[in-house]
């Protein structure tokens, strides 16, 4: 182990302890492996120097492959996607490994101590109604959301009125200004203005993204403890990223779907928020028996984030469509638009399968064979999907953060 000034930290090096922020939060958490993303934050925010690992051990292709494969012991192993997702996956975790990644025991990992946290609700007493309910009492969501909603279902609404109402909040236009520049849509030129992002895009796309993002800032207070929130947002983003790809194949709007995925997760969120200490309970359970983390939810709380979100994008009047696609992501055929649904579940499942090789913690979900079947894809397109997926991740995360 070796401290590095964070000058000389390169991407390819890996943690050997906890990179902590100035008031003591977790920003990074120890064997993560730093990617230009990583550095880039840790110069933004003055971090003086970081604990990197010394690694010797030489990992194998079989050593990769079982590490791999006990994140699909849930999945069915004979369907030809998840065949193909687990071979992207052991490929990736080798390609890692050989740049010196050390693999983690996934099922001993712990979450940080949350003895001095406390469950808003006792044991058996939490609804998903109930905690919604709480949450909206205390706390009052951003008046632009609503606003912008409002613009968004209006006939009377205007490209011009959008584009001024989105340009009067600077780190909301900011933010979607580096998203439009980004490889996701790989302008020709740079976009400098909101009015000209609304002519790339259109005004009800530009409009979504919004919303997406307007949503995402209400979440400012999630107890480190449970998780680091780059971390959180790396895979919602990469759940996005790959919904959009997907979205885009299958002739559906990309932006709605690449809110939805950057919202997929929000139910959670709110989970530990309000209950993290049974949301720690969870994530030990899905650790320790190779579990989805929706599945040990449903195990511990009866219920899972979905359920959550259902209320919470309801309260919120999220967009129906998008609403359905995250609120059905685990159970895609029972979507009004299974289409939709299928989209996002698949999206979400290759987003837990590439962060396998970023140190991802959870079982994958399995793949829902009729939603395969809805989205009349073959096995070898995923291989093209990863491919066009990496092309645009880096870039576009170093943009969204």
């Amino acid at each position: 182990m070796a401290l590095i000034q964070t000058h000389e930290v390169k991407p390819g090096m890996v943690l050997a302890a906890d990179v902590l922020s100035k008031d003591g939060r977790v920003l990074f958490t120890a064997g993560a492996v730093l990617e230009p993303w990583h550095v880039q934050v840790l110069k933004t925010l003055g971090v003086a120097g970081v604990e990197i690992a010394e690694i010797e051990a030489v990992v194998t292709p079989d050593q990769a492959a079982d590490y791999t494969r006990a994140a699909f012991l849930y999945v069915n192993p004979d369907h030809p996607a998840m065949q193909t997702l687990f071979e992207i996956a052991a490929e990736r975790v080798l390609r890692r490994a050989t740049r010196g990644w050390v693999l983690p025991d996934v099922a001993t990992r712990q979450a940080r101590n949350v003895e001095h946290l406390s469950d808003v609700f006792g044991p058996g007493q939490a609804s998903p109604e109930e905690i919604v309910q709480h949450e909206t009492e205390l706390a009052s969501f951003p008046d632009l959301y609503f606003r912008l909603k409002e613009m968004l279902d209006s006939p009377k609404s205007s490209a011009k009125r959008i584009a001024d109402l989105i340009s009067g909040d600077v780190g909301l236009s900011a933010k979607l200004l580096r998203l439009v520049n980004s490889p996701i849509y790989a302008p020709v030129s740079p976009v400098d203005s909101v009015a000209r992002a609304v002519t790339l895009i259109g005004t009800n796309e530009l409009a979504t993204l919004a919303l997406g993002i307007t949503a995402i800032n209400y979440f400012q207070d999630i107890p480190p403890e449970l998780i680091d929130m780059p971390t959180f947002w790396r895979h919602s983003l990469t759940c996005a990223v790959l919904a959009m790809i997907l979205a885009r194949r299958q002739g559906l709007p990309p932006e709605r779907f690449f809110t939805a995925g950057l919202l997929h997760d929000v139910g959670r969120l709110l989970l530990f928020k309000k209950l993290p200490y049974a949301s720690t309970e969870a994530m030990i359970h899905a650790r320790e028996n190779f579990l989805p983390l929706f599945e040990a939810e449903r195990i511990l709380l009866e219920f899972d984030h979905t359920d959550v979100s259902k209320v919470l994008l309801a309260e919120w009047k999220f967009p129906e469509a998008m609403a359905q696609a995250i609120n059905f992501h685990h159970d895609p055929m029972c979507a009004a638009d299974p289409q939709s649904g299928a989209t996002l579940h698949l999206a979400d499942i290759m987003a837990n399968a590439v962060g396998i090789a970023d140190g991802g913690m959870y079982a994958v979900p399995d793949l829902d064979p009729a939603a395969w079947d809805e989205l009349n894809m073959q096995p070898t397109e995923l291989h093209s999907l990863i491919v066009e997926f990496d092309a645009q991740f880096e870039k576009t995360l170093a943009a969204f953060l």
